[in-house]
């Protein structure tokens, strides 16, 4: 298929943008480079640990294929002998508490029996949540729907709060942002329309952390704030380990075991029954994480 490989192509490019762009932005950090391959496939995984700014970070390509087991297809809930899947998966945890954990999915599923849709997602999970930079966050995600579909926002905003959500804990991940999967070519844009949304998508991502990273990545902190931190992340793992699909799909097909958990932060802490202070920014940040909440026009509290 011409069009698959040259999405494959495309996103292989992307990844040497995104690593070109937070290298410059951090300064210090340098992605390394792994090429795999498997059975099912082949990818590049590029990790940047250690930086300046940022603490550990990754960005991995991937394109697989082959038969669809009895476990992925009760995960996927579709029937068919063969798939083939691509696409790319990022993740950046800050060094500074003061810096968010962004993250960004783009990818393109088909099977052997003509099923195909596109799927992808950006979510912001701040430390301390600050009302401008998730503004600024989901105005510009916002901007970047709206050039393809006025009902892209909105629906995929609602997808993203009940997405990045920890039941057992009521409440979200951070301040979430997009999420759409299983988008058919031809329902509301068409095949090469969707590549030019999932390709906006990709490139507004390290511009967006980049601009994020200028304002925060240098802010004074303390004790207290990396002890926050390292709660914060625990949610992260929480949520990466018992819900995430990204994650299941990756493991139940085979794919490369240390690309697939590279997503989770360098180190966490899991206090007993820990309740933030009252009136504290901690205590703060806790209150904003749920849904429903327009970040657009929120004024700050």
């Amino acid at each position: 298929m011409q069009d698959l490989k040259d999405l494959t192509h495309k996103f292989e490019e992307l990844q040497g943008q995104v690593c070109k762009i937070i290298e410059q932005s951090d300064g210090t950090g340098k992605f390394s480079k792994e090429n795999w391959k498997k059975d099912i496939g082949y990818g590049v995984t590029r990790v940047i640990s250690q930086g300046d700014k940022i603490e550990k970070g990754a960005i991995n390509f991937s394109k697989v294929s082959g038969p669809l087991s009895k476990k992925m297809s009760h995960v996927l809930g579709v029937q068919a002998k063969n798939f083939s899947a691509t696409g790319l998966s990022s993740i950046f945890h800050g060094k500074n508490p003061f810096l968010p954990s962004i993250h960004m999915n783009v990818r393109y599923f088909n099977t052997d029996n003509g099923l195909e849709w596109f799927g992808g997602c950006m979510d912001l999970t701040p430390i301390y949540i600050n009302m401008e930079t998730s503004g600024n966050f989901h105005k510009r995600l916002k901007e970047t729907c709206d050039k393809y579909h006025n009902s892209f926002y909105p629906e995929f905003k609602r997808w993203a709060d009940d997405y990045f959500f920890l039941p057992h804990r009521n409440e979200t991940r951070g301040i979430g942002g997009i999420f759409f999967d299983r988008q058919n070519p031809g329902e509301k844009i068409n095949f090469e329309q969707w590549i030019h949304f999932i390709t906006d998508l990709a490139e507004l991502y390290p511009r967006l952390y980049s601009d994020i990273m200028k304002k925060n990545a240098h802010k004074p902190y303390n004790e207290r704030n990396i002890f926050w931190q390292q709660i914060r992340w625990s949610r992260y793992v929480e949520f990466n380990l018992l819900y995430d699909r990204g994650t299941r799909f990756g493991i139940e097909s085979g794919g490369n075991t240390e690309s697939i958990l590279i997503s989770l932060p360098p180190r966490v802490k899991w206090e007993y029954n820990y309740m933030p202070e009252k009136g504290s920014d901690e205590e703060k940040t806790q209150k904003h994480l749920k849904k429903d909440i327009d970040w657009i026009n929120l004024e700050n509290d």
